[in-house]
């Protein structure tokens, strides 16, 4: 038996979307059928986005969001879904990292993690949830297809690795959340996974690896080598679809075995 995912008729909000794993998961949503809103701080961004998934004959629109920002958030989601329609994903992937070793860490570095990895995290989701309950408690029976809500931890919040330990604290917060929210959402028909990616090659660290300290990072991991954004596609589609309805409350490392 073959299994195919189609998103059609499903709307997905990705927060983050402006670079990096958000501007891969966005594409990745759009290429399954999905009407994909692209939040961010940088509109202009977005904007190129949304031209290269309607150029794939895909459907995108953006929103400006600050996650850092409560009022941001509820503007930004009450936007959406009057734009688009009602969010039936959503993908929390926007976070911030500063290397720095724990002794010289800066009370505004700490915050800023925290901020916008945790913080930020939870009230988006938590927006997005308060309508996803109400359309489920509103819904006549069989017409609720259910809510999903895929958190963009890391490897770091199941492994400390050196130089990034309050960003590993920040992750390890979010997958504990997961968990939380899997377990008072779940009736609700709105499953909460969390996806805990390696070390992926983004334009943010792609210099990085041409480097002499990013090439002896690479010879420590498991195959030598560094994940792509779209490696993450398979795992980021199940959990959004809904082939995943009996996964629930799931952290799924995504990182080449690095965490074995």
């Amino acid at each position: 038996m073959a299994y195919t995912i189609d998103l059609s008729g499903r709307v997905a909000l990705v927060t983050g979307a402006s670079s990096g794993l958000g501007w891969q998961f966005a594409r990745a949503l759009a290429g399954a059928g999905a009407a994909v809103v692209l939040a961010s701080r940088r509109a202009e961004r977005l904007k190129e986005l949304r031209a290269c998934i309607e150029g794939a004959g895909g459907d995108a629109h953006v929103v400006a969001l600050d996650v850092d920002d409560p009022a941001s958030i509820r503007s930004a989601v009450a936007h959406a879904e009057t734009e688009v329609g009602n969010i039936d994903i959503l993908v929390n992937n926007a976070g911030v990292s500063v290397a720095s070793k724990l002794v010289d860490v800066r009370p505004e570095d700490f915050d800023l993690m925290f901020d916008t990895n945790v913080r930020g995290a939870f009230f988006v989701a938590q927006e997005v949830a308060r309508r996803m309950i109400a359309r489920s408690r509103g819904a006549s029976p069989g017409t609720w297809a259910g809510g999903r809500i895929v958190n963009i931890a890391s490897m770091a919040g199941l492994r400390v690795l050196p130089q990034i330990g309050v960003y590993a604290m920040s992750k390890a917060a979010v997958v504990h959340m997961t968990r939380a929210m899997a377990l008072e959402w779940g009736r609700f028909g709105i499953n909460v996974n969390a996806i805990c990616p390696g070390y992926i090659d983004t334009e943010m660290n792609h210099e990085h690896w041409d480097t002499e300290a990013g090439r002896k990072l690479m010879d420590m991991l498991p195959r030598k080598r560094v994940g792509r954004a779209e490696d993450l596609d398979p795992v980021l589609l199940m959990l959004a679809s809904g082939q995943s309805h009996f996964v629930n409350g799931a952290v799924i490392s995504a990182d080449d075995g690095f965490g074995v």
